[in-house]
């Protein structure tokens, strides 16, 4: 967040990978159209609902917190479709956190409560400096953000947030 603030990634899927494992396991030793399959097939797929009611879960309670906290909720226009289908995020919590982050009913949630949300254009937000405005190209690696024009030393993902800040606030009008 733009305040210096991070909300922790509980990692559901992480977290139940090996439960999930043994369970899949199970079911492809099954023999097909068995009643046995079945049980180990709903088992399966109790584990997958359980980890997205957690994570549905987790979404809604902290949409909710931030739309109690803040008046202007400010966004990045992510097209999802493409953090999706790279494949170093394909099985992160990561991507189910944005994906679910980024969902219409949380923006709903706070255009209900009256919070203004403005979606701002992603390009370049964490490799600009949000202190004097010079952009320097860096890998996603680099979690550090180094500015070489004024020196400003800050995580990258709080250098990225306040850009995005400035760049809804202007959008909106109350830049200054």
């Amino acid at each position: 967040m733009s305040t210096g603030e991070a909300i922790a990634n509980p990692r559901f899927f992480r977290e139940d990978q090996a439960t999930l494992a043994r369970a899949s396991r199970k079911l492809s030793r099954a023999a097909k159209g068995s009643k046995e399959r079945e049980k180990k097939r709903n088992i399966v797929a109790r584990i997958h609902e359980r980890i997205g009611n957690r994570r549905k879960n987790f979404i809604e309670q902290e949409a909710s917190k931030l739309v109690v906290r803040f008046g202007l909720l400010a966004i990045e226009a992510l097209v999802v479709g493409t953090l999706v289908k790279k494949t170093h995020l394909s099985k992160s919590d990561c991507r189910c956190l944005v994906v679910d982050v980024l969902h219409p009913s949380s923006r709903a949630k706070a255009e209900e409560a009256g919070r203004q949300v403005v979606r701002v254009n992603p390009a370049y937000t964490s490799q600009t400096c949000s202190a004097c405005g010079h952009r320097q190209p860096m890998p996603l690696s680099v979690r550090v953000y180094e500015c070489s024009h004024c020196g400003l030393v800050i995580h990258r993902d709080h250098n990225g947030s306040r850009n995005i800040l400035a760049d809804a606030l202007q959008a909106c009008g109350r830049a200054g």
